[in-house]
């Protein structure tokens, strides 16, 4: 009874988690950490660890040592400049994540009351983003009161610009479970009710104007379709709907249309020069300059600057990169690019060994069985390891958090015979 409690305990916390990643991120810290602790507790108790010796694990475990390694301060050898406080010691904290990961799916998400609330929870959060993106696309302010961004894109319910990407990521393990569910039953009227609701859902990430969003979205719809063959002919009238709404945006809504189109033709007609072609040719020369164990994490935040990363690419004919067009930032802005200036050869290798291990578990049965909550979760993580594009620091919380979530969850769903679907048809 006392374990049972206690696992309860930690499902409570662990189902705040995405509401601290939304508006918290001091609450979703302490409830990761919560959930890590009571779930070595019970492992310790039952003396079973036989999660650990799963496929995934003994990879994040190598990859993380090696990480861990390339940035401990070791200066003769030339590891860990980035030193103690913003190398090594975030490096070591990346383990929360991991075992949160591990306590999702083997120990509370489990049983189909769990997996629904877990669902409920991600449903709520991809809603609320979507409400509040169309209440500032209507009314010109959110429910705080803050404006359209700066660039036209719409913030939904936050003060800045994350909304975007994080409703692709969430849009289709909250919209296909409803969608298919709608689709089963007899009758016109649910059939276009399911029809309506995925192009409402791809239709509120064009508004929002975000680029990246914009992608996930459309290839998260790709994705689906493959998948499941119902969805085919829907994702053929979204895409439909989606250009057309790109086609009018000068006249619906002329800050997305200045975003979406203007600038991204602006950036993909000289890339190399653009802030995110700096940034990739200015990571791609550090981790060439220390090809075998990077420069550790954080390292390209405080070495960025150095003139002797000016270099560019000859060989490809891209020039040297200048700190006035945006060649140095916070992080690379891509996963791949930070594992190999992070960890050089070995580090990138692990983490693309990494990231395909744990989207092959994802992928387990699905062409055979695509239950719908199941590539919902897929896409979800797929999306977050799609190369290209600009992506967020890994494994920092404000956006990995949530790809730690929607990796456990999926992974908890794997492991049952028959997965869950919460949206009763």
């Amino acid at each position: 009874m006392r374990a049972e409690r206690l696992r309860q305990m930690a499902l409570a916390a662990a189902l705040l988690v995405p509401l601290g990643l939304l508006h918290a991120f001091v609450l979703a810290e302490i409830c990761i950490a919560t959930v890590d602790i009571l779930f070595l507790a019970d492992c310790a108790r039952r003396r079973d660890f036989t999660w650990s010796r799963q496929g995934w694990v003994v990879l994040a475990l190598l990859w993380w040592g090696w990480l861990l390694l390339c940035s401990t301060p070791l200066p003769l050898a030339g590891f860990g400049l980035a030193g103690w406080r913003l190398g090594f010691i975030q490096a070591f904290v990346v383990i929360r994540l991991l075992l949160f990961v591990a306590a999702l799916q083997s120990w509370l998400l489990t049983t189909p009351r769990a997996q629904r609330a877990a669902w409920s929870v991600l449903a709520a959060c991809s809603l609320w983003i979507g409400l509040e993106s169309w209440q500032q696309y209507l009314t010109g302010r959110n429910i705080f009161g803050d404006p359209r961004w700066g660039d036209g894109s719409l913030t939904g319910p936050f003060w800045k610009p994350r909304a975007g990407a994080l409703y692709g990521h969430l849009l289709y393990p909250a919209l296909l479970p409803p969608v298919l569910a709608l689709l089963a039953r007899p009758g016109r009227a649910a059939r276009l009710g399911g029809v309506a609701l995925a192009v409402l859902g791809v239709l509120t990430s064009v508004l929002i104007g975000q680029r990246m969003g914009v992608l996930l979205t459309g290839l998260g719809l790709a994705v689906a379709a493959l998948f499941v063959r119902q969805l085919r002919v829907i994702a053929m009238a979204a895409f439909a709907v989606a250009a057309l709404a790109v086609v009018l945006t000068p006249i619906i809504s002329p800050p997305t249309y200045a975003k979406l189109v203007q600038e991204t033709a602006k950036n993909m007609g000289h890339f190399a020069l653009s802030p995110y072609g700096e940034l990739y040719t200015r990571a791609t020369v550090m981790g060439m300059q220390s090809p075998w164990h990077g420069w550790g994490y954080n390292g390209f935040r405080v070495d960025c600057p150095l003139p002797r990363f000016n270099g560019g690419l000859p060989a490809l004919g891209v020039a040297p990169t200048q700190l006035g067009l945006g060649a140095c930032n916070l992080h690379p802005h891509n996963f791949y690019a930070q594992a190999f200036t992070d960890a050089g050869i070995p580090g990138l290798l692990l983490f693309i060994a990494l990231a395909l291990a744990w989207l092959g578990a994802l992928a387990t049965r699905l062409f055979r069985q695509p239950e719908p909550l199941r590539v919902g979760l897929f896409i979800a993580v797929f999306t977050f390891f799609w190369p290209i594009g600009s992506s967020d620091e890994f494994p920092t919380l404000y956006m990995l958090g949530w790809m730690i979530y929607l990796l456990g969850f999926g992974l908890a769903l794997r492991g049952g015979t028959r997965s869950l679907n919460p949206v009763p048809e």
